[in-house]
């Protein structure tokens, strides 16, 4: 699977990924790629927000990790990881990130995704952003990680 998705605004951006959620199946894991600015916690909070979470959803760069319950079918949980500043995944292992990997009713999202691809699992999605022009515009290349 590979599609390629223009958003034109950070609400437009949120949109899709509140509609993109909704149909995710099994997916248990979303990697997010790109530079800094590029829609990636915004991307976490359409989500949030296609999940019913209620709380304020903040880029967890320094503390690495958040997590939000949730009550949206088979889902309870969702994770929020961001590897920004990690040196390699032994501190997100150190934190308890393997529990939710293992848990079937966890949605796990993890900004910087590409500094941790051992981490990624076959089937995951990945979304690589990519800034096209001036304001909010962006391309979101969507794909399902076929190999390990």
């Amino acid at each position: 699977m590979r599609e390629e998705i223009i958003t034109r605004s950070a609400a437009a951006t949120k949109r899709y990924a509140a509609k993109l959620v909704r149909k995710l199946g099994t997916v248990r894991v979303i990697g997010l790629e790109g530079g800094l600015g590029a829609g990636k916690t915004v991307f976490v909070k359409g989500i949030a927000k296609g999940l019913g979470v209620k709380h304020l959803i903040q880029s967890p760069t320094f503390v690495i990790m958040r997590v939000y319950p949730v009550k949206h079918g088979s889902i309870r949980t969702l994770v929020h990881v961001d590897c920004y500043r990690l040196k390699d995944s032994r501190e997100l292992m150190d934190i308890g990130l393997q529990d939710y990997l293992e848990d079937p009713s966890t949605l796990i999202v993890i900004e910087w995704a590409d500094r941790v691809p051992e981490l990624i699992p076959v089937g995951a999605l990945t979304i690589a952003f990519q800034r096209t022009g001036a304001n909010d515009k962006r391309k979101l290349i969507v794909s399902s990680r076929a190999v390990a």
